[in-house]
């Protein structure tokens, strides 16, 4: 798999928006807040100035990450996938160990909040990227415990 994130339109929109708000009116705000901290004096008891400048880090943060993401995303229709094989962009639902679990396979920036999702680099999502329904396939957890992966159904989003 490559580095790439596969996004819908509607959901590069909507990182497009974040992005504007973040380095807009919410960058601004944060600076007049670190500004009005600043003025208030000492810096070292200063709680404000501290809360500030910690939620500039998580912005800007933010900003960088949205940038790459958004830089490096394809936009548009998922990479082409055969009808009933697991691969970017398809919802699809497994039987591990008994439990029956359906979720959204890519970024959980395509996602719109309906459904869980886990990226293709993950664990799960590396076992069960190109297997075919009905196939099983085997699921190392991060806790080393190995589970069978029956996939039941892969569909496009």
């Amino acid at each position: 798999m490559t580095n790439q994130t596969w996004l819908t339109e509607e959901a590069a929109a909507r990182l497009r928006a974040e992005l504007a708000e973040l380095e807009g009116p919410r960058f601004s705000d944060i600076v007049k807040k670190i500004e009005a901290a600043r003025a208030e004096g000492d810096l070292k008891e200063n709680g404000g100035y501290h809360a500030a400048r910690e939620e500039q880090g998580k912005i800007v943060g933010r900003i960088r990450q949205l940038k790459h993401m958004l830089d490096n995303a394809h936009i548009g229709t998922p990479p082409a996938s055969e009808s009933g094989v697991v691969g970017l962009g398809m919802v699809v639902t497994i039987d591990m160990a008994g439990d029956e679990m359906t979720f959204l396979l890519g970024s959980r920036e395509i996602s719109n909040g309906d459904m869980d999702v886990y990226s293709e680099k993950s664990p799960l999502g590396a076992a069960i990227a190109g297997a075919k329904v009905g196939e099983t396939v085997s699921y190392i957890a991060p806790n080393k415990k190995e589970f069978p992966v029956t996939i039941i159904d892969a569909r496009p989003y």
